[in-house]
């Protein structure tokens, strides 16, 4: 067996199907499953099982995929590490990213990174949601992916940094502009733009509205939350997003104001929890982890903040620790 059966089929037992994993390679599905057959020859078990949609390890593909991911993972911060040893302080650090990442969370810290490591080269990759940054943490040579935090994955490890309370977005002069907060029953009767449906957020929102026995109707769609907060600015509609860093705050109302738009909190929904998403930390590069720290240090980055919340009221959230 070579380290490309091992590779392969670890990225095989991630995504559960052989045809993605040759859509990633850029290779056919044979081409896939003669990796497969290769260890499955050389260990004398079977390793997968086809089910209705795609394939899974067997009891014996579990082992080996366990032991070939941390196997893998180790000589990937060996050959990382002796690399940066060749080559001084310099060296890449490669992150995944939602498509409003970087403007939001990471500015300063870039800044920061760079002016510490001026050598060191910056790589990011954008991604449509948080499982596209695990699939492509999980089947690549990235370090980081910067995520919103949801269930455990399978070999993939999460840690949080900023708690983001929700928010609904209205242009000035809306109804509900000069609130200092909203309930969330009041949703019910409103039209909202939809947040991209296949992204943690909007099924983390969703799941709370359904607790809450609130439903939400939606005429508009959006891939990111950037266009949602545009959209409500223009008044075409209104929004439920979290209230992104960076947003200028009304001190007399607390209410977050930045241009024609208007936040309104909602303190009664649990604010989303965002941070990194990495195969093992132990096994990080000390400059990925560098810029992991930088981004989570005060003016490097961002940090936990709790959601606020009307006066004299405990707000989901409030309260927890890490």
């Amino acid at each position: 067996m070579t380290l490309e059966d091992l590779r392969v089929f670890v990225a095989v037992c991630r995504a559960g199907s052989l045809s993605a994993v040759a859509r990633e390679l850029g290779c056919t599905q044979s081409a896939v499953s003669q990796h497969v057959k290769r260890l499955e020859r050389e260990t004398g078990v079977s390793l997968l099982e086809r089910q209705p949609r795609g394939v899974a390890p067997t009891r014996a593909g579990q082992l080996l995929e366990a032991a070939a991911a941390e196997g893998l993972a180790g000589l990937d911060l060996a050959v990382r590490r002796l690399r940066e040893l060749a080559d001084g302080e310099s060296g890449s650090v490669r992150v995944a990213t939602g498509a409003t990442t970087v403007r939001h969370f990471m500015a300063d810290a870039v800044v920061a990174f760079r002016r510490r490591y001026p050598e060191v080269s910056l790589e990011f990759r954008t991604e449509s949601s948080s499982r596209a940054c695990f699939d492509a943490l999980a089947g690549s040579e990235l370090d980081l992916a910067w995520v919103t935090l949801g269930p455990p994955v399978r070999g993939i490890e999460q840690r949080a940094v900023v708690d983001l309370p929700w928010v609904l977005a209205v242009r000035a002069g809306d109804p509900l502009a000069a609130r200092p907060y909203a309930e969330i029953r009041e949703l019910t009767e409103l039209r909202l733009i939809r947040l991209p449906p296949n992204s943690t957020s909007a099924a983390q929102l969703d799941a709370a509205c359904v607790e809450a026995g609130v439903r939400l109707v939606f005429d508009t769609s959006v891939a990111d939350w950037d266009t949602a907060l545009l959209l409500a600015e223009l008044g075409l509609g209104r929004a439920v997003v979290p209230a992104l860093p960076g947003l200028r705050v009304n001190g007399r109302r607390g209410v977050p104001v930045t241009g024609d738009l208007r936040l309104v909190p909602l303190p009664e929904l649990r604010p989303l929890t965002v941070g990194w998403a990495v195969r093992r930390w132990s096994a990080l590069s000390p400059l990925a982890r560098a810029f992991a720290e930088t981004v989570a240090l005060p003016g490097g980055g961002t940090g936990r903040t709790a959601a606020p919340g009307p006066p004299g009221r405990q707000t989901q959230g409030q309260g927890q620790g890490q």
